[in-house]
């Protein structure tokens, strides 16, 4: 059971909910960039919410089924078609041994997530499927998808065709995104200034966004309090003696651009960090294009915490919604 990749796309990769617990072995969580869109396809076809599928980047793969399979792709503005029909997103539809599936342009977000009956059974490396190519962990020999590639399914009855999440319970950003930051350990080292113009500038992704991380730019520089480096950590006020980077902090190397950390950034560095993007907003920063306008809210450890229960009655009801 597997299909055949005709062509990959732009940067398309296997990947599920991750690789947890070797962080403090300097190796990166990984997994889907947006998990509610992850999760939302494995359920629409029937899979376990964890199952590997792939996670294409602004194009679609076009790819040739050997076996009859359900499909379901969500995320990102990327509407499928089966041999040149179109399909519906967050929509399982049927696919045929022998049929193509290929995607129209790009209509929104970044991100889309194909989910297959049964997941992709590539061989897990650290217990996970998901593709780290820095580390040549998972997915097919730790790449992104090539031409050629064959790619092997795991067996599953699949979910009824039709099966659809509704437009309420997708999530998706703004037309300006609003990213919620809880301020850090090292927030002390920059002016009061500073930390308002932070969160009043408007920001931009810059082209340098990938999967270790997302660049900000067009805000104000970040002023630093005066103070004598300690040893070891550089002449630059941005540099610090090396400290861990927790998932989502951000960090801004000469006090310039800000660069938010994301599924494969390392654990540790000598930047300073002004604090973190809270989890329940992180999948939201998988689906930004490059120039979407951004603005950093400030919020304390009880907003946090809400919004991460925000964020699990939301799965709560997509999975109701299903059951």
């Amino acid at each position: 059971m597997a299909f055949k990749v005709i062509n990959p796309g732009l940067l398309t990769t296997v990947q599920d909910l991750g690789r947890p617990g070797y962080f403090h072995l300097g190796i990166p969580i990984s997994g889907a960039m947006d998990r509610f869109a992850l999760r939302a396809a494995n359920l629409l076809v029937g899979n376990d919410e964890d199952a590997a599928a792939l996670e294409s980047v602004f194009m679609g793969p076009q790819l040739e089924f050997e076996v009859d399979a359900t499909v379901a792709v969500t995320g990102a503005d990327l509407p499928p078609r089966l041999d040149g029909e179109s399909k519906p997103g967050w929509t399982a539809f049927k696919v045929r041994a022998g049929q193509v599936l290929t995607f129209d342009y790009l209509k929104g977000g970044a991100r889309a997530y194909i989910a297959i009956s049964g997941g992709i059974a590539t061989p897990p490396s650290l217990d996970s499927r998901s593709t780290y190519p820095i580390g040549s962990l998972g997915g097919i020999d730790g790449r992104p998808l090539a031409i050629g590639d064959i790619v092997p399914l795991g067996k599953g009855p699949g979910a009824a065709e039709g099966r659809s999440i509704a437009p309420n319970l997708r999530r998706m950003p703004g037309t300006t995104a609003e990213l919620r930051v809880l301020p850090g350990l090292y927030w002390r080292l920059i002016t009061e200034a500073a930390g308002r113009n932070f969160f009043a500038d408007e920001w931009a992704v810059a082209p340098e966004a990938d999967r270790m991380g997302y660049r900000f730019r067009g805000g104000r520089p970040i002023e630093f309090k005066k103070r004598e480096q300690p040893f070891g950590a550089g002449s630059d006020p941005s540099n610090i003696v090396d400290g861990c980077y927790p998932y989502g902090s951000i960090q801004v190397p000469g006090g310039t651009e800000p660069i938010v950390l994301h599924r494969d950034a390392v654990s540790g560095g000598g930047y300073f960090t002004l604090g973190t993007v809270i989890s329940a907003d992180m999948d939201l920063i998988g689906q930004l294009q490059p120039h979407t306008p951004t603005r950093f809210v400030k919020v304390d450890m009880p907003a946090a915490l809400a919004a991460r229960r925000d964020r699990r009655s939301l799965l709560d009801k997509m999975r109701a919604s299903l059951s």
